[in-house]
């Protein structure tokens, strides 16, 4: 039996790694400030931020599919820009990004927890709390993937039911009117809330960093970034409604640090607060547990380049790094020293300039991933116009803006240090790199594969298709090969015989070997949908 660290997770468990990175403390922090700028159209601020993370997650998708890799972002930024200055610097800004988002959900994990338990809250506590989530999701991370992805199956199962009870709920019993457009201000007011929220949907990059954790992840990643983006979008917005019927604009701008906790109890009751508080304390955990997966294989990747000191590279806990020590280590120290609208800023501008980047990427690279260039362009625009509006908006607020301004200058100077004198490599994840040349290198191999797959079903046709068939090598993410037989395997058995077949022919474990399997009846269908096909046998 397979060790809990070893095992694959499957698409449930990469929807709800998104979903928990997404509905984290952003929900609960940012919606008074939604309702207050777009008053009755707040669910239109959230649908018009949704659709900008879909953009991103279109570009992710596509650079997910193309270079399946555990460096996920940072794979992706080294491969458009090269070995640079510019891709050092992203890289070890998406890591102190990372470190920011930890701290802003620790900081709303000890607010809402000192509130509940301690009916108030004040530094030692707030803090205390912020300390004591962050080492109990340090110790989960280091159990492996396969416990991370079963904790958020649990979590985010109770999160996204309480926030539906008060949607549904809230809709009924809340004032309808509250919603009409005669209530709108103006459009301009509305997609400056959107830009302002993006930061509630920060976490679906998360899924990308899984790859190699996942089952099928040519088919798994891509679905579960758009599922989890859509689905998080339709939570967001029928919460932001069921609040707008249910407080008046003098209640918003009186309540809007915890708007959502008093907007229940007229649904609820008081224990509509406490619901809601519980939410947001198993939602802020969420978000934890998430992105700290995210971020320790992500240090783990940066380490093996010699970006970072090579103590976050060296393994403690089995597949935990010291690289998780130190990243939880350094977001307990932000909690503790910076105010919470410090961390929201510099978190938020840090990831919007990530996500530019990533979308850069995509555009950059449309010739591997088949991207559309519009999309990914407009990818760009948005994220780049959103990162404006944020440093606009703060300032009058300098207090606020002096964290981001630091975490851009001390990476910046930290990639100019670290990085004396060394380039990167050309692949950040080897095993990306090998999986590329056994993708050029098909026809030495490709015959071993089709001996095996004989030996196994003896009646079988086989055919190369895809990209590889039609000659799109720089294209191509893995090799597809159609096995035409009375008996295919399906399921999870057809996942088995393809790693048998890999192995037995001498691939190695992150090969780019993937059957298909087809009866002589389908066989036909399968060869037109190919187009171009090679016989094998």
């Amino acid at each position: 039996m397979r060790a809990l660290s070893e095992k694959k997770i499957g698409f449930i468990e990469a929807f709800s790694i998104g979903v928990g990175g997404m509905i984290g403390g952003g929900i609960f922090a940012v919606l008074g400030l939604t309702l207050e700028l777009a008053r009755g159209a707040a669910p239109l601020a959230f649908l018009f931020a949704g659709l900008v993370a879909l953009i991103t997650a279109y570009s992710y998708a596509k650079l997910s599919v193309r270079y399946p890799s555990e460096g996920g972002t940072v794979e992706f930024i080294v491969r458009a820009f090269g070995r640079s200055f510019i891709s050092g610097w992203l890289n070890i800004l998406l890591l102190a990004s990372y470190v920011i988002m930890l701290a802003l959900y620790a900081y709303a994990f000890g607010s809402y927890a000192s509130g509940l338990f301690l009916g108030g809250e004040n530094w030692w506590t707030r803090t205390g709390f912020a300390w004591i989530i962050i080492a109990f999701f340090t110790l989960l991370n280091a159990l492996g993937a396969y416990v991370v992805g079963k904790v958020e199956d649990v979590l985010v199962l109770f999160k996204v039911g309480v926030l539906l009870l008060f949607s549904g709920i809230g809709l009924i019993m809340g004032n309808p009117e509250r919603l009409s457009p005669v209530n709108w201000p103006p459009l301009l007011n509305v997609l400056v809330g959107g830009l302002v929220i993006f930061l509630a949907y920060e976490g679906f990059e998360l899924i990308a960093n899984a790859s190699k954790d996942v089952y099928e992840p040519e088919r798994t990643i891509p679905r579960a970034l758009y599922a989890s983006v859509i689905f998080v979008m339709m939570v967001y917005m029928l919460t932001a409604a069921a609040a707008a019927e249910n407080l008046t604009p003098e209640e918003v701008q009186l309540y809007r640090d915890y708007a959502l906790a008093v907007a229940a109890k007229p649904v609820l009751g008081e224990i509509g607060f406490v619901l809601i508080g519980l939410a947001a304390l198993v939602s802020t955990s969420s978000a934890i547990n998430a992105t700290l997966y995210g971020t320790a294989r992500i240090s783990y990747v940066v380490a093996k380049l010699g970006q970072l000191p090579r103590i976050v590279g060296r393994r403690v806990w089995g597949r935990a790094t010291e690289g998780l020590v130190i990243i939880s280590l350094a977001s307990a120290v932000a909690v503790a020293a910076l105010p919470l609208e410090a961390i929201g800023i510099a978190g938020s501008l840090g990831f919007l300039t990530i996500y530019a980047a990533v979308n850069l990427a995509n555009y950059r690279l449309r010739r591997y991933t088949r991207a559309n260039p519009v999309l990914a362009l407009l990818g760009v625009a948005v994220c780049t116009a959103s990162a404006i509006i944020l440093v606009a908006n703060s300032l009058p607020h300098p207090e606020y803006i002096v964290g981001a301004v630091v975490v851009f200058l001390y990476t910046a100077i930290m990639e100019g240090l670290v990085r004396t004198g060394e380039k990167l490599k050309e692949y950040i994840d080897e095993e990306l790199m090998q999986r590329e040349k056994l993708v050029m290198e098909v026809d030495r191999w490709l015959p071993r594969v089709v001996e095996r797959i004989v030996a196994r079903h003896p009646d079988a046709r086989v055919y190369l298709v895809g990209s590889v068939a039609r000659g799109e090598l720089h294209q191509a993410h893995d090799v597809d090969v159609l096995v035409v037989t009375e008996r295919p395997p399906r399921g999870r058995e057809r996942m088995e015989m393809q790693e048998v077949v890999a192995k037995e022919a001498g691939l190695p474990p992150r090969h780019p070997l993937h059957l298909h399997y087809a009866t002589p009846t389908e066989e036909k269908k399968w060869l037109e949908k190919a187009r171009r096909y090679r016989r094998l046998r």
